[in-house]
This record gives C-alpha cells, sequence and structure tokens, in this order.
C-alpha cells in the first residue's frame, strides 16, 4: 500500500473484503472475528444503498 499512489490508499486499505474475509474465517475456525463483523454489516448495508439508489435513479429516468 506504501507504493500506491496517495488517492489510491485509501481504497486500497478501508475495502469490503478483508473484514467480510476475517469474519468468515473466524467463524468457520471458530476464532474471535472482533470488530470484523459489525464493518462486514456496515459494508453491505452500504453497498446495498448506493446500488438501490443508483437502480432507482436509473430506472426512474427518461429511456429517449
Amino acid at each position: 500500500v506504501d507504493s500506491m499512489p496517495g488517492w489510491f490508499r485509501p481504497i486500497a486499505e478501508y475495502q469490503p473484503f478483508t473484514p467480510a474475509i476475517e469474519t468468515l474465517r473466524g467463524l468457520l475456525l471458530g476464532s474471535g472475528i472482533g470488530h470484523n463483523g459489525w464493518l462486514a454489516v456496515g459494508w453491505c448495508l452500504g453497498l446495498m444503498v448506493l446500488g438501490y439508489l443508483w437502480s432507482a435513479a436509473t430506472f426512474g429516468r427518461d429511456p429517449a
């Protein structure tokens, strides 16, 4: 991450896959998941809201 351009670092550091994978790994292996479960749920809800807003805007526009 240190060698990435400055504008791309936050995207690489705060992305939805790591919390989801760490949560699944912790649940499957029986280890602790810490705060990763809440982060994974938050990412899922955030992406769901963005997807809903995008699809509602696309559906509501004029097809011309």
